[in-house]
């Protein structure tokens, strides 16, 4: 106990490999290595670290207040850890798939990190069509914030900057959705921090397959951090039986089922299906349940 007490302590800023970037308290960053062969390393992660030469190893992780991550048949992926919310952006054009949408915000749920749904190009003719594709999530009350982070951008910062005050935020969402377009507006130098990691790392070029953190303020209190893009986003952590608990809309209804251990499938008395049949319960919602309800039973 008396060796971890005496390690320096730091934070996790970004990962590539088994290269990770940790800044010290003072706001210095460097390139550590875990100790051993295996690494359990996220960013966000605070760790105990020792000098070795001009780099550092990392001994230990801290533990953790939350851990977002996806798992599919192959792989576990996280994306960060000691997340204070989630901004999921999409946006009018191109077309999001509601699938992950839906699949970010369950991972969400079932890490218990608080959410928004980000709907940028609020300037484009598109956007009553994103609305509209949205709407089961407002009614089941997932906070929808509209921007055009390009055409609007002092609006935007206006609206953004007191909700992630002071805050972890870990951004996701699709290529093309306004990741990058956001990052850049709010962390103004977020480029010249990826630079000096390339060039730290001999690399001519950013690995855009890593999560990276940004501070947006000197006091390094409130953080944005990006998150690489995904096609898939398994949910094999979860227990099947749990999936309707982390659906708001379904949670509300499954209360009226007959029995208590109700798939919401073919059983009869489902307070789900009469929701669906009622409309208060969306099609699309009940169709993405069921697509990854039938993916955890078959792992099981």
């Amino acid at each position: 106990m008396s060796k971890t007490v005496a390690l320096d302590l730091g934070l996790v800023v970004a990962g590539y490999g088994r290269h990770y970037f940790v800044e010290t308290p003072e706001g210095e960053r460097l390139i550590c290595h875990p100790r051993g062969k295996k690494s359990d390393c996220v960013v966000g992660d605070r760790v105990r670290w020792q000098p070795a030469g001009d780099e550092g190893v990392i001994e230990h992780v801290e533990p953790r207040r939350n851990l977002l991550f996806r798992q599919d048949e192959w792989r576990t992926k996280a994306f960060a850890a000691n997340l204070d919310q989630i901004l999921v952006v999409v946006a009018s054009e191109p077309v999001f798939s509601e699938s992950q949408l839906a699949r970010a915000l369950i991972a969400a749920e079932s890490a218990g990190i608080p959410a928004r749904v980000l709907l940028n190009k609020a300037d484009l003719p598109q956007i009553a069509a994103a609305r509209e594709r949205l709407r089961p999530y407002t009614a089941m009350g997932c906070e929808v914030l509209e921007v055009a982070l390009k055409a609007r951008r002092d609006e935007a910062r206006a609206m953004l900057d007191p909700l992630l005050s002071a805050k972890a935020t870990l951004v996701l969402g699709p290529s093309g959705a306004g990741k990058s377009t956001l990052i850049n507006l709010l962390a103004p130098d977020a480029k010249a921090q990826v630079g000096e990691i390339s060039q730290a790392l001999n690399s001519g070029r950013h690995t855009t397959t890593t999560t990276q953190w940004y501070w947006l303020d000197r006091e390094r209190s409130t953080a944005l951090i990006d998150s690489p893009g995904f096609q898939e986003f398994g949910l094999r952590q979860i227990d099947a039986q749990q999936l309707p608990g982390l659906m708001p809309d379904l949670r509300e209804h499954s209360t009226h089922c007959r029995f208590y251990n109700c798939t919401h499938q073919q059983e009869p008395g489902c307070g789900v299906r009469a929701a669906v049949d009622s409309g208060a319960i969306s099609e699309s919602r009940y169709r993405i349940y069921s697509e990854i309800l039938k993916e955890l039973t078959q792992a099981r």
